[in-house]
């Protein structure tokens, strides 16, 4: 969005090549025709507009350097893309850039079972979604991934999909008569899915953290989550002053210890 401040990127980034896309301003140097299906339309733009000359690893991010999906106490994305290891995206072809299982594992929608619920949830709708984007394949019975639509993929993984499969992903967001949220959250648990993984890729958070960022050793007392790591906030916007004021209105260092709930 036009309002999003994406300084951050150049600062803390300087030698990483960027393509930053202003989905509600035509004129922007990188747009989309249609903003249509969250994130998701950007993402298969590029891929679609760039897939003879990608370059070897891509993360795919939001725009804003704090926002509650971001994996890390202070919701932080700089040392989250710090930390990022591109020797395992390399190996792996994709990566999820989230860790903790707080929204959306173990398994997150059931195709063949759901039912409507009353808040954005694409559950009841996702049976049929599966089935137009990927034409042929078995419904499975259960899909889980760790929110929400940030990622690492790389040139060979992105190339074992013909682009016309790109083109057909973004031509069925385009038309699909479901809402905004509706389709954009179907996309979001499909991409894994897109990049070669099983319908359920919830790694657990220990391993996820040591090998997607280089963090070991750390104490992680379920599958889903490790002390001291990501925390689902109160609310998912960030209070003004973030991360300087807290959650209650009080003043707080991200440089010391881990912030308030």
């Amino acid at each position: 969005m036009k309002k999003d401040n994406v300084s951050w990127l150049f600062e803390y980034f300087p030698d990483w090549h960027k393509s930053v896309y202003v989905v509600d301003d035509k004129k922007a140097p990188l747009t989309v025709k249609l903003n249509k299906g969250r994130e998701s339309m950007v993402y298969l733009t590029y891929i679609i507009d760039n897939y003879d000359n990608l370059p070897d690893n891509i993360l795919f991010i939001h725009s804003q350097r704090y926002q509650w999906h971001n994996d890390d106490p202070y919701y932080d994305g700089v040392p989250m893309l710090q930390h990022f290891q591109i020797p395992y995206l390399q190996k792996q072809g994709y990566v999820n850039l989230r860790c903790a299982w707080v929204l959306g594992c173990p398994a997150e929608i059931h195709p063949l079972s759901d039912l409507h619920r009353q808040d954005v949830h694409a559950g009841e709708y996702f049976k049929d979604g599966f089935k137009e984007l990927f034409p042929g394949e078995e419904v499975p019975a259960a899909v889980g991934a760790s929110c929400c639509a940030q990622f690492g993929v790389t040139r060979w993984q992105i190339r074992k999909r013909p682009k016309k499969d790109y083109e057909r992903f973004r031509t069925w967001l385009a038309e699909t008569p479901l809402p905004d949220d509706v389709s954009g959250r179907i996309m979001e648990y499909s991409w894994h899915m897109i990049f070669g993984k099983d319908p359920v890729y919830c790694p657990s958070a220990e391993e996820c953290y040591c090998k997607v960022f280089g963090l070991c050793d750390l104490s992680c007392p379920s599958e889903g989550e490790c002390v001291g790591r990501y925390v689902l906030p109160p609310y998912s916007s960030l209070p003004k002053g973030w991360p300087f004021i807290g959650w209650k209105g009080q003043p707080q260092d991200p440089t010391t210890g881990l912030p308030e709930s």
